[in-house]
């Protein structure tokens, strides 16, 4: 048997996104900037992507700007937003627990002259509100904040953060990564008080090298990449039509149904997260996990696809490399930073012990995963674990 539990670092493409793609490689292949019929035909195929998308977030279709996926988004709502802002102030509020896409723009704008606000979390992952109310001045111009993490699955206060944001400074922008969220939560831009959104398709069954950057109406955003000036201006090059028409199409399915495959995430997750804590004899234990496991007092729910987990004693390379030999597809972190193998930044910030950190693997689920993959990944976890431990480094 083989099992992917890996589906936060990338999903499989289903058969309706590589359909809708190969009609418009072979049927509909100009070049939307063109003026002839093929051209219209397929800057028509775009239009109904963006209009596709636009529904899930009920906002309007023009405020969908096209990307190359998560980091370019990332990027274009940090960067874009700061350098066209500045001069209503260079204060910039994120978390310590930002995916690198977030970070690495972060420090870059320090480097250009910025000041960064990093704030805390708690041991669950969750923003301290206080500390971001203490840290907003209006002199702030863009705050930052994921709305799941990728390691750990903690889903943060998002309208209450925008609420705190815009009462503060209203002028101030409030963007969203929102990559491990779009196709898994219901996300309300306008509603929640979002002015940008970060989206990846490849994380929701889509084509990878395409996303989107949700920009709300009069939101002032500086374009990084220059040229032709499609996307009226604001993204130029040559627009990914295929990949953009097979995201709407994953974004349609991931939408359509979307409480009933919560419910079985939800029920997948829970029946995993209780195998792994009956491993090992109950006087001793083997498995620890990290971040919410359920909804908490305050009515704070993880996200339905991510469980991060510590395994005492083995490395979590060591376990990782062990399960590939049988078929079972974990990661040992964020799949973006797996090659740089310093400690994980969310790890360290909800307090993770130095064994923790070593010994961490995330499982992240799809609604293709049966509870026979959970079985079988918890059966070859059982006869594992005991070798593991005995070989394990004082």
């Amino acid at each position: 048997m083989e099992a992917y539990f890996d589906n936060s670092a990338t999903t499989r493409c289903i058969p309706e996104v590589v359909e809708a793609m190969v009609k418009i490689y072979e049927e509909e292949y100009g070049n939307p900037s063109s003026l002839h019929m093929m051209g219209v035909r397929a800057e028509n195929a775009m239009k109904e992507a963006q209009a596709t998308i636009a529904d899930t977030l009920k906002c309007n279709p023009k405020e969908i700007i096209f990307t190359s996926g998560g980091t370019e988004s990332n990027n274009m709502a940090v960067i874009g937003t700061a350098m066209a802002n500045k001069r209503s102030g260079m204060q910039i509020i994120t978390s310590k627990i930002e995916h690198a896409a977030i970070i690495e723009p972060m420090k870059y704008l320090e480097e250009q002259g910025f000041s960064v606000t990093y704030l805390d979390v708690d041991e669950w992952g969750m923003v301290d509100l206080e500390a971001l109310r203490q840290a907003m001045t209006k002199e702030t111009i863009l705050v930052s904040i994921m709305a799941v993490n990728n390691e750990i699955g903690t889903v943060e206060p998002l309208e209450e953060i925008a609420s705190i944001v815009h009462e503060i400074n209203p002028q101030c922008v409030f963007h969203v990564d929102a990559i491990q969220a779009y196709g898994k939560l219901r996300i309300h831009p306008r509603k929640m008080g979002i002015d940008l959104l970060s989206v990846s398709s490849h994380k929701f069954n889509g084509p990878k090298g395409v996303g989107f950057l949700y920009v709300r109406d009069r939101v002032k955003i500086k374009p990084l990449i220059l040229g032709g000036g499609q996307q009226r201006g604001m993204r130029s090059g040559t627009d990914n039509v295929p990949g953009i028409v097979g995201m709407a199409t994953a974004a349609r399915i991931a939408y359509t149904n979307l409480e009933e495959k919560q419910a079985k995430l939800y029920e997948l997750r829970n029946y995993l997260i209780e195998g792994l804590l009956n491993l090992g004899p109950k006087e001793e234990a083997w498995v620890s996990i990290h971040g919410v496991t359920s909804q908490d007092e305050k009515g704070h729910k993880p996200a339905p696809h991510v469980v991060s987990a510590s395994f005492s004693k083995v490395r979590s390379e060591v376990l990782l490399h062990a399960l590939e030999d049988r078929g079972i597809y974990v990661s040992a972190g964020s799949a973006c930073s797996s090659n740089k193998p310093s400690p994980s930044r969310t790890l360290q910030a909800i307090g993770l012990s130095k064994a923790e950190l070593e010994t961490t693997v995330r499982f992240s689920l799809s609604t293709s995963n049966t509870k026979e993959e959970v079985d079988y990944a918890l059966e070859v976890l059982g006869s594992l674990l005991p070798m593991l431990r005995r070989y394990t480094r004082s």
